[in-house]
């Protein structure tokens, strides 16, 4: 099934791309929360986290971990608050956004909307921190 997800892994559309490996890729979300809000997914597509193999869910997790690292580096943030939801796109990926409090990761919260040049800025910081 091709995704939009699929298409970002494919090369076939940009996206600020914060790490990339064989199996997984962390991007920034377009319209984020927060900034630094980025979504890390598998390169093969599958709908559901939850469908995902055992060891491959696992790998995905600590890819996840390396780059919420880097995240809460940057951000100096509290948490980096991991979210789930996965209604918006039909392939499984995990959110995870820089928060102080509960509130940031509220999803019906407004989206930012920021400038191509904030957004390259923003990329380059976090994997700075890697």
């Amino acid at each position: 099934m091709e995704t939009i997800f699929t298409k970002i892994a494919e090369g076939e559309i940009p996206a600020y791309k914060i790490l990339e490996s064989e199996q997984f890729l962390a991007f920034l979300d377009i319209s984020p929360l927060k900034r630094g809000h980025m979504l890390v997914i598998p390169k093969k597509h599958t709908d559901d986290l939850f469908d995902i193999d055992d060891q491959e869910l696992a790998e995905m997790i600590v890819f996840a971990k390396k780059v919420a690292k880097a995240l809460k580096k940057t951000y100096q943030c509290r948490k980096v608050g991991v979210a789930v939801l996965g209604l918006e796109v039909p392939h499984a990926h995990i959110h995870l956004v820089p928060i102080n409090e509960e509130r940031d990761i509220n999803f019906s919260n407004a989206k930012l909307s920021l400038e191509d040049d904030e957004m390259k800025v923003i990329a380059d910081t976090i994997k700075g921190n890697l």
